[in-house]
């Protein structure tokens, strides 16, 4: 294969799961976002590997850029993005706690919880979606539409249709720019 015709391809197969994306809930999500802003919540994302730094880079967006030299500000935290909290929990509890843990010591009903996970079935996102929901925060899932536990648990799912985890994120980062840029230029 010609490399020209794999790199059409790929953007190919990449714009049909953009053109599917809900737009409504990502609406919702800017929304809800902004009124956690405005009301004094935080919103908290995780997930692992690339969708840790997706959650992380939604995390520095929202943090220095929707909010620098803006009336608005927002609290985000990025839960992915102490490793010494996560290793720690990793080695002496299990990998599964990594999130929640340290959102049993932050989080308040009304904040939000972002969860990224590709497969929908990470436990560790799961476990701290749980927990969200059982506090009274409000969550968004950012994974498949095509399986996975995580579309179903999270109160706002933002699901991609497509099985291929580069697709996935690159929807979801795509995704991330979009909810950051609403405030940015002014939208929200």
């Amino acid at each position: 294969m010609q490399l020209q015709s794999y790199v059409q391809d790929y953007l190919r197969q990449t714009t049909a799961p953009l053109a599917g994306l809900d737009v409504d809930a990502i609406a919702k999500a800017i929304e809800w976002i902004h009124d956690a802003a405005t009301t004094g919540k935080t919103v908290y994302a995780c997930g692992n590997g690339g969708s840790a730094l997706i959650a992380s880079h939604m995390t520095s967006e929202m943090v220095k850029h929707a909010t620098l030299h803006r009336q608005i500000r927002f609290k985000m935290v990025c839960l992915a993005d102490n490793v010494g909290t996560m290793l720690s929990y990793a080695n002496d509890v299990n990998f599964e706690s990594i999130f929640v843990e340290p959102l049993k010591n932050f989080a308040q009903h009304g904040d939000i919880l972002i969860g990224i996970s590709g497969s929908g079935n990470s436990p560790n996102v799961l476990r701290a979606v749980e927990y969200a929901n059982e506090i009274g925060c409000r969550t968004i899932g950012m994974t498949s539409a095509q399986s996975g536990r995580l579309k179903d648990l999270a109160e706002l799912p933002l699901a991609v249709s497509s099985p291929h985890m580069g697709h996935l994120e690159d929807c979801f980062f795509i995704m991330t720019h979009i909810m950051c840029y609403a405030f940015i230029d002014g939208a929200a």
